[in-house]
């Protein structure tokens, strides 16, 4: 690991609001924080129950987040707040079409707060037809040597 990163746990909790349905999703896993400049990224790898592992790297920077994964899907995701972005989405099941609306992005590094903490409040398109309300949380924090 270089000495710009380490490893850390990582938390990722999911919630996808459809009308009055809220569905939440939460992972735990090991991954890797790295910082460079103004640049800070997060990788870890999701072991989901059914289909292939997926790898996940969280770049930010400021006023700027991008998610990409690849494995078992394959999609890039960028966060503006504000702003409204698009990507295609790669899945077993074919490709779907993502139009994604960020309402409110905050991060703090692991140097502002522990544990460091990013969250997402945003609406998206899928194939131009369903808009569901999301919030991501991620938190983060160094791995103790226990």
């Amino acid at each position: 690991m270089p000495s710009n990163g380490w490893d850390v746990q990582v938390q990722l909790v999911t919630e996808i609001r459809d009308g009055d349905r809220v569905e939440k999703m939460e992972i735990q896993e090991s991954g890797q924080f790295l910082t460079r400049g103004d640049t800070q990224v997060l990788t870890f790898i999701e072991h989901q129950e059914e289909g292939d592992p997926v790898r996940t790297m969280v770049t930010v920077k400021p006023g700027h987040v991008s998610i990409k994964r690849s494995g078992g899907v394959e999609m890039r995701q960028v966060f503006i707040e504000s702003a409204e972005t698009e990507n295609l989405y790669h899945h077993t099941y074919g490709d779907f079409h993502m139009k994604t609306y960020t309402k409110e992005l905050d991060f703090r590094s692991p140097a502002e707060t522990v544990p460091g903490r990013l969250f997402l409040n945003y609406t998206m398109t899928l194939n131009h037809e369903v808009t569901q309300a999301h919030r991501l949380t991620l938190t983060f924090e160094e791995e103790s040597e226990t």
